[in-house]
């Protein structure tokens, strides 16, 4: 039966993609197209993938606690903040 009618993906083929290792309907549309035309079969595609299928990331004890774009946007707000004292100052 087909999941995708824009492209022509199949339940099968939506299977075989998760079995090889998508697990989500972006992982899917990345291997197939599947979901990228109109939308209509992103929550068949959700369906037959399921709940749970796939391992959640596990976080590292050496990964950062902040991330980098958020740490340096915090540094760019810092920086203007102490533009701001200057020039309110002056």
């Amino acid at each position: 039966m087909y999941v995708c009618s824009c492209f022509g993906i199949t339940e099968r083929q939506v299977r075989e993609h998760a079995e090889a290792g998508a697990c989500t309907p972006r992982q899917i549309a990345s291997a197939s197209k599947a979901g990228t035309d109109c939308g209509s079969c992103v929550r068949r595609i959700q369906g037959l993938l399921g709940r749970g299928g796939c391992p959640r990331r596990q976080l590292e004890e050496t990964e950062p606690a902040v991330s980098v774009p958020a740490a340096l946007a915090a540094e760019a707000f810092r920086g203007q903040d102490e533009r701001a004292g200057v020039a309110e100052a002056a």
